[in-house]
């Protein structure tokens, strides 16, 4: 994987598309990302951004946009105000093409240099999402965070396997990202576990009964309008659906996402929330 530092002009990208009744912002403190070659990363929908890419494979590189605390500064007045006249809020998305707390950030310490720039210029809601258990290595940050802005934490945990035949194992198990979420709650942050895109799942009531007791709410999404296309056209490219419907053929379907959806409501009851509208926080039934 070639690792390169880079400097960016700006940090904060107003939101369109899938995100935009999310937040007026994402921020992705990295370029590329080096889960790109674990589970998640086969069907991650950033590995279609041409633009992005320039030529290079998905998980084949990594920029650490090294001045992105400073950019933030720089942007914050003039972008907050932006997104107070025409969203009526400041809202990031922290990150949507990237991985927060991949391997290089025990390095750079580039989100937590974010994450401090923006208990001192905080925007009026942050959204953490992440794959990864290290996420809850910056605990000490958080309760500062968390009295200045409407803060939640997006644990990703597609299913309760930690892999799929044929494919690379998920960048951590499924168990150590649980553990995180419930120390995360327990210290009174504001936890959603996004099941997201929606594996086959070996124990459905078991799954979302743990779920239900590390996070606030859960969020369920599938691949179909989950991955930027109207019909789930860009992850029917890559190998993940055919690895689901090996495991599970009815996995492939939103008939297989609206029965995990069933079983997630009877278990956490006004705690679930689904594709979109489950992001932007609006647990509806």
């Amino acid at each position: 994987m070639t690792v390169t530092e880079t400097s960016v002009e700006k940090i904060l990208t107003r939101t369109g598309g899938f995100l935009e009744t999310v937040s007026s912002h994402s921020l992705q403190p990295y370029c590329g990302c080096a889960l790109g070659n674990s589970l998640c990363g086969v069907g991650c929908y950033v590995r279609h951004n041409g633009n992005l890419l320039r030529g290079r494979a998905w998980g084949s590189f990594v920029e650490a946009r090294t001045n992105a605390a400073e950019s933030y500064r720089v942007q914050y007045e003039s972008e907050r105000k932006w997104a107070r006249g025409r969203a009526k809020k400041f809202a990031i998305f922290l990150s949507s093409s990237t991985e927060p707390f991949q391997p290089l950030e025990r390095k750079y310490r580039i989100t937590r240099s974010v994450l401090q720039a923006m208990v001192e210029l905080p925007p009026d809601e942050l959204i953490v999402q992440t794959h990864l258990p290290q996420v809850a290595d910056y605990l000490d940050l958080y309760p500062a965070l968390a009295a200045r802005t409407r803060l939640r934490f997006h644990i990703s945990i597609e299913s309760d396997r930690d892999g799929l035949p044929g494919l690379p194992p998920a960048a951590s198990t499924v168990e150590r990202r649980m553990e995180a979420a419930a120390v995360l709650k327990a210290a009174g942050l504001r936890t959603v576990i996004t099941v997201a895109p929606l594996l086959p799942v070996a124990d459905p009531q078991s799954f979302f009964s743990r779920i239900a007791q590390v996070a606030d709410a859960v969020v369920i999404d599938h691949f179909i309008y989950g991955d930027g296309s109207s019909n789930g056209s860009r992850t029917e490219k890559t190998p993940l659906p055919q690895a689901m419907a090996a495991v599970e053929p009815r996995s492939i379907s939103l008939a297989y996402r609206n029965e995990m959806v069933a079983i997630a409501r009877r278990i956490m009851p006004g705690r679930v929330g689904v594709n979109i509208d489950g992001f932007a926080g609006r647990m509806l039934e």
